[in-house]
């Protein structure tokens, strides 16, 4: 079993900045890449930003300029600093890790339960 714990959603207001944690623990060998996806009412989820662990980003078109994926490898842990933030980036974050549980094992899927960001105008 992996299990991915977040933190940090809220309600802010429109420029302000919120910092999410991710800490990923379990049955765990080595973690490919580790990211953040977000699901606002009514749509479908969608990526925001991920990191693998040789250090390459990926980030939406929406959110580049405005928040900063991080991560440390040692401790399964991942950061998404966002400022700037606006309205349009209320929705439910999600964690991401695609963990390999041993070494000759397959990777999997893991996500966390969500954390709230809610900005107001």
């Amino acid at each position: 079993q992996v299990q991915l714990v977040e933190s940090g959603g809220g309600l802010v207001q429109a420029g302000g900045s919120l910092r999410l944690s991710c800490t990923a623990s379990g049955s765990i060998f080595s973690i490919y890449t580790m990211g953040w996806y977000r699901q606002a009412p009514g749509k479908q989820r969608e990526l925001v930003a991920t990191k693998t662990r040789g250090g390459f980003t990926n980030y939406a078109d929406s959110v580049k300029g405005r928040f900063t994926i991080s991560r440390d490898n040692a401790k399964n842990t991942v950061w998404l600093q966002m400022n700037s933030l606006k309205p349009e980036d209320t929705a439910v974050y999600f964690c991401n890790a695609v963990v390999q549980r041993g070494p000759l094992a397959a990777s999997l899927d893991a996500w966390g339960q969500g954390t709230l960001v809610t900005v107001s105008s």
